[in-house]
């Protein structure tokens, strides 16, 4: 947790939890409107209901007093007005004087609104009495016919209906609205709390596996949750590029030890060779002599510095743009037999089986030297190895060329001591020598030439047993 608050803003800062607040509120903001509009429209209707069935009733009393006159309608509110009943009546002659009903006097709220209103109103005496709400509208008195004065002038009668109950509902119904929205916000809130915290923890993972790779400790990797969400593909494509960078380290600094071993000699050597050119008594001839020596080696060493870089492009990628199309074949029988009169220089029998051959597309260049080294290889040991079974009679090699339609195989074999099955890694690295072959002439930097045209590729270098002999075989998609 320290490091989480040491490498990480505060928790409510992160894009985590600002995402989830603003899903959130858009959420409750939403919801909020809705609840609303569904509450106003269940009170309106509501209110649409009582007011129908007042007008109803102020119909049906009306009629009440047309048939029984003042007297008649009086005794059917005094019917009506029951003290606990949800009807609500007050009816007064034309002097203001209260004849029946059970309200105490006709609400002030009427007043300003005749057609009807929503008032308050005392339901109770003593201690019980507590205010109710209420609505109640003016109702119309029809005259009796043929009466010579009509009772209704200055009679009111107002009809209302006790509707605490729903005020109490609809009361009960936002405060369940309130609460929910509380509770729906705080457990938004806090489920972006841990949203946050868990892809904090996550992203902190990934941070310290950066920091440890920093410091210098290329082999950690990026640990994986097993979720497989995105953050699991993120982490996974990070560990295959820090595995190619740890590749890419190691082999700089791989290069950089064999540089400093294998260059040395031949550096101390050249330079042993011109002092020496210096101190001959010969003078210009012997001064002649070793600059011609220098000069072939400093050959040498540009060479093997050419190796290397060509295999950095070739490793960087630098190089793939000028890929064509063309008939494998075709260009490893081209290049095979350019070797043919001098693998038979050196007593060797130098055999192709390859027709057209399958359709690739690849940089031609880059393939043509590829196999030029792995003739090259086969031809400098089956040579040694002719040579010391004292004869180069039956001593052969092999360029091969086949396909499944798939990928396509070059195969070059030779008869020599071959490479134990321990050491064939080993030899596709840079300036690796088996210690058979150091006497030999060479840098160590052929076979590795060939892994980096078949990683360029996508294809792979396998070196087999050729019973004798080492079969190296280059492997390109098709």
């Amino acid at each position: 947790m320290t490091a989480l608050r040491n490498s990480f803003p505060n928790v409510f800062s992160t894009a985590a939890f600002r995402l989830t607040a603003a899903i959130l509120a858009t959420f409750v903001i939403l919801a909020a409107i809705v609840a609303y509009l569904l509450f106003q429209q269940t009170n309106d209707v509501l209110s649409e209901q009582v007011i129908s069935t007042l007008k109803e009733e102020a119909v049906t009393l009306g009629r009440e007093g047309e048939m029984g006159g003042l007297a008649g309608l009086t005794e059917a509110v005094r019917a009506r007005s029951r003290p606990e009943g949800p009807g609500l009546y007050y009816l007064a002659d034309g002097q203001g004087n209260k004849l029946a009903g059970n309200l105490n006097r006709i609400p002030p709220e009427l007043a300003a609104s005749p057609q009807g209103s929503v008032f308050r109103y005392e339901r109770g005496s003593g201690p019980t009495a507590r205010l109710h709400l209420g609505v109640a509208i003016p109702a119309p008195l029809i005259p009796m016919p043929l009466t010579p004065a009509p009772w209704t002038q200055g009679v009111r009668l107002i009809v209302g209906r006790d509707v605490e109950e729903q005020r109490v509902f609809a009361e009960r119904i936002k405060r369940i609205f309130l609460g929910g929205f509380g509770l729906l916000t705080v457990a938004g809130l806090l489920g972006g709390l841990a949203i946050s915290r868990l892809v904090m923890r996550r992203i902190e993972s990934m941070a310290a596996a950066s920091r440890s790779i920093m410091a210098g400790d290329l082999s950690r990797r990026i640990p994986l949750a097993g979720s497989g969400d995105e953050l699991d593909d993120l982490a996974a494509s990070l560990n295959t590029m820090l595995e190619r960078i740890e590749q890419l380290m190691y082999g700089l600094k791989e290069v950089s030890d064999n540089i400093a071993h294998d260059l040395k000699t031949p550096l101390n050597r050249l330079r042993n060779r011109a002092e020496a050119a210096l101190r001959d008594p010969r003078g210009d001839t012997a001064h002649r002599d070793g600059l011609e020596r220098t000069i072939e080696e400093a050959d040498e060493l540009i060479k093997t510095f050419n190796a290397l870089l060509l295999i950095a492009r070739l490793e960087a990628g630098a190089v793939e743009e000028s890929s064509e199309m063309f008939r494998l074949g075709d260009l490893v029988r081209d290049v095979a037999e350019l070797y043919q009169p001098v693998a038979e220089e050196a007593g060797l029998s130098l055999a192709i089986e390859a027709d057209d051959g399958p359709m690739v597309k690849a940089n031609k260049q880059l393939i043509g030297q590829a196999v030029a080294n792995l003739i090259d290889n086969a031809m400098k040991y089956g040579s040694s190895a002719a040579g010391a079974e004292g004869g180069g009679n039956g001593a052969s090699i092999s360029v091969k060329v086949t396909s499944d339609g798939e990928q396509a195989e070059i195969a070059v074999g030779d008869r020599g001591p071959g490479i134990s099955a321990a050491d064939r890694e080993r030899v596709l690295k840079r300036f690796v020598r088996l210690e058979q072959s150091r006497t030999a002439p060479g840098t160590g930097l052929g076979l590795s030439l060939v892994a980096a045209v078949a990683r360029l590729h996508k294809g792979a270098v396998r070196l087999e047993d050729n019973a004798p002999g080492l079969r190296a075989v280059l492997c390109l998609p098709v």
